[in-house]
């Protein structure tokens, strides 16, 4: 990965949160105490023309294992 992009996506992340100061708490309260096996994620998206889409997933034994690796590599990058 270009160091660049790195610092590119950093920028944008820190405008983001700017904007929306309570999304990383929310996600911080999720990682520490959500994420386990069997936990149920619903996520839902509204368009500006009032189009709903929503999804859920059940964590499952192998997603544990993806978001643990995942968890290990961001902590790599810090």
């Amino acid at each position: 990965m270009n160091p660049m992009d790195i610092f590119r996506v950093k920028g944008l992340w820190d405008k983001f949160t700017q904007n929306h100061p309570k999304f990383p708490l929310f996600m911080q309260a999720v990682a520490r105490n959500a994420i386990a096996e069997g936990t149920i994620l619903d996520i839902q998206a509204t368009t500006a023309a009032g189009e709903t889409y929503s999804s859920n997933l059940k964590l499952t034994a192998q997603d544990m294992e993806l978001l643990e690796e995942m968890r290990q590599l961001m902590g790599n990058m810090r």
